[in-house]
């Protein structure tokens, strides 16, 4: 690997957890480990309000860790297909968030 590209990569990493360094982003996460789920309902888990939610829920998505789905007049979330799981977290490619 040469400069550029390990440079690259390291960027990306970062820019990653950068998106992480929030409690309620991780928290959305860590709820979708289980599968998709609502908005409704990730706000009742979460214990936040649906606005506080969607600003997050866009964060995710424009970082590709998570993607919408709508269902009717709901919409469902889901971790990215590229989020691979691990038996104890989630592969970013290049590392692995435990929670």
């Amino acid at each position: 690997m040469n400069h550029s590209t390990m440079s690259n990569a390291n960027q990306s990493c970062a820019s990653k957890l950068k998106v992480l360094a929030d409690s309620t982003r991780l928290g959305v996460l860590k709820a979708l480990q289980q599968g998709p789920k609502s908005v409704g309902a990730l706000t009742v888990q979460l214990s936040i309000e649906q606005s506080l939610l969607s600003h997050h829920l866009r964060i995710l998505r424009d970082a590709n860790f998570v993607v919408a789905e709508r269902a009717g007049k709901s919409v469902f979330y889901r971790l990215a297909p590229q989020i691979l799981m691990e038996r104890n977290g989630l592969n970013l490619n290049c590392c692995i968030l435990s929670f």
